[in-house]
């Protein structure tokens, strides 16, 4: 059998054990990782309007004034905006707190700054201070741009090679459930009433605090714990953990060629992780960063979530009364919430590149229709207000079932250990300056084009299509390293791809030295080795 076949055959021993195990750290670390991302953007809408008069009646009893709309507005737009901004700052702590701290820890400390965000969205009320949901929102959007950062990168590192793409899709399907839920917890009926808006903005230490208890009681990345750690035997404890109680031999090799190929372990000393900028200056990387920045930039630029800003207006002139808009709202979630679902059991099948490429397209040619829909619709066209409906739930769906969740995916996947929180740190900055620059320019651009609005999204699903589709080859069940062999040769860069000496596949190297003799790299056990036809000691495993 080959080592392909082998590795696949070990990787699929044992399903109940390792699927239970893995299901609940991915629960785990989901509830308060990605899934405080989505319910962090869907719970700040409900309560606008209080909010908005909270920041009047604040002002008018510290200054005896009122202030104007436009001056209100500018207010609640620091409110919204201070999410994105303590984003761009947790994508760039989540680097060093991903190789300092560990996967694991980080997002357990992470929570730290959305505690004491939800005790400071509580006493603004009573402290008269509408500063202080502007300090708060700043606190969760660094707890944001923290957990979308690393947890990606802790499912990328801890799942077998046939799971890697649904274990780290599953990023996104918290996500869209995060977005689903609250909308939900934001109805009037529940905590979306003026009288509990400060208790919705604060629900969200509840996932926290479920984190805190149960994350502590699952493994470690063991890609972690092998290359940036040096601890071969917490990285076999956290592998068997997560494997059902069995470590894949092969599985272990591959894991030691990847140390290899960002620097190996030398007498003992862990190999230095990079940095944003000399994974800027490595040409041997400039593919793979160039395809990671244009993907997570087009995931914020492409529209999505100003079409959630849009779709109260197009529910109200299909007629939907006002009072009822909020249930249809949660449609646009569930939408996202299933659309990832079904992406997620996917992935393995139809591939990463495709799903990307084809979101992208979709939502290109629902921009198309969208636009004409609006422009009819102007001009007193029947029907066209359902149409555009139509088209909020299909440009959703498209959304759902590509961008949304690869785009996580890439960094842990085309990236060697050493470069991979680098690389979630420039993928995550991109992310959230993208997502803050729509969020300021999208009314404006409401205001300049009108029916036309949604034609810039356009050329940026276009765009991302045809570049992703140039340029992305597919990592569907591949190593590292033939990734970066499929790299060099779509984009014209053929190169001789050697595996490294030490801990190759088919060469002496034996499993049992690492857990029974972590001093001795390369002695063998005669009794497990043979040669090979021409004259190599191979293993043969027992």
């Amino acid at each position: 059998m080959s080592s392909t076949g082998k590795k696949d055959a070990e990787e699929r021993s044992n399903p109940a054990g390792s699927a239970r195990t893995l299901s609940l750290t991915v629960c785990s670390a989901a509830i308060g990782g990605t899934f405080q991302y989505g319910y962090n953007i869907s719970i700040i809408n409900a309560p606008t309007i209080y909010i908005q008069n909270f920041i009047n009646d604040t002002y008018m009893e510290r200054w005896k004034t009122v202030l104007d709309t436009p001056e209100v507005t500018l207010v609640w737009t620091l409110i919204v905006s201070a999410f994105s901004l303590g984003g761009l700052l947790g994508a760039l702590l989540a680097g060093p707190m991903a190789v300092r701290f560990g996967r694991k820890a980080s997002l357990l400390l992470n929570n730290s700054f959305l505690l004491v965000g939800a005790v400071v969205v509580l006493t603004c009320k009573v402290a008269k201070s509408f500063e202080m949901i502007i300090l708060a929102r700043f606190l969760v959007g660094i707890n944001s741009g923290v957990s979308m950062n690393i947890q990606p990168m802790y499912f990328g590192e801890s799942a077998p090679k046939h799971l890697r793409g649904a274990v780290a899709f599953s990023s996104a399907v918290f996500t869209a459930f995060g977005i689903f839920f609250g909308q939900v917890v934001g109805l009037t009926e529940l905590l979306g009433s003026e009288p509990l808006w400060p208790y919705l903005l604060a629900s969200n230490a509840l996932p926290a605090l479920i984190q805190l208890a149960t994350l502590p009681w699952f493994p470690e990345s063991p890609r972690y714990l092998l290359i940036d750690r040096g601890d071969r035997e917490a990285c076999v404890h956290a592998l068997g953990r997560l494997r059902g109680g069995q470590v894949p031999p092969l599985e272990m090799e591959e894991m030691l060629q990847e140390q290899q190929m960002s620097a190996a372990l030398k007498s003992g000393s862990s190999a230095p992780a990079k940095t944003p900028w000399s994974l800027f200056k490595d040409r041997d990387l400039r593919f793979q960063l160039r395809t990671v920045m244009t993907a997570s930039s087009a995931m914020m630029l492409c529209g999505n979530d100003s079409i959630y800003f849009y779709a109260s207006y197009i529910f109200m002139e299909a007629g939907i009364p006002p009072e009822k808009i909020q249930y249809i709202t949660i449609g646009t979630g569930a939408s996202e919430f299933t659309a990832s679902i079904l992406s997620n059991l996917m992935i393995e099948w139809v591939g990463r590149r495709y799903l990307l490429i084809g979101g992208y397209s979709l939502m290109a040619c629902w921009s198309v229709v969208f636009t004409i829909a609006l422009t009819l619709q102007s001009q007193g066209v029947a029907g066209m207000a359902y149409l555009s409906m139509a088209c909020v739930f299909a440009y959703i769906l498209s959304f759902g079932l590509g961008p949304a969740g690869v785009t996580g995916i890439l960094p842990a996947e085309i990236f060697d250990h050493t470069a991979r929180p680098a690389a979630y740190m420039v993928a995550g900055s991109l992310m959230w300056i993208s997502l803050f620059l729509v969020g300021m320019l999208f009314p404006f651009i409401v205001n300049g084009l009108g029916n036309y609005c949604f034609l810039p999204f356009l050329v940026v699903c276009l765009v991302s299509a045809v570049v992703l589709g140039l340029t992305m080859p597919e990592t569907k069940g591949k190593t590292l390293a033939q990734i970066t062999a499929e790299f060099d040769r779509k984009n014209g860069r053929v190169m001789q791809v050697e595996e490294p000496e030490q801990y190759q596949l088919g060469k002496a190297s034996s499993f049992t030295t690492l857990t029974d003799n972590p001093e001795s790299d390369h002695k063998t056990d005669p009794k497990t080795s043979r040669k090979s036809t021409n004259g190599t000691e191979v293993l043969g495993y027992i």
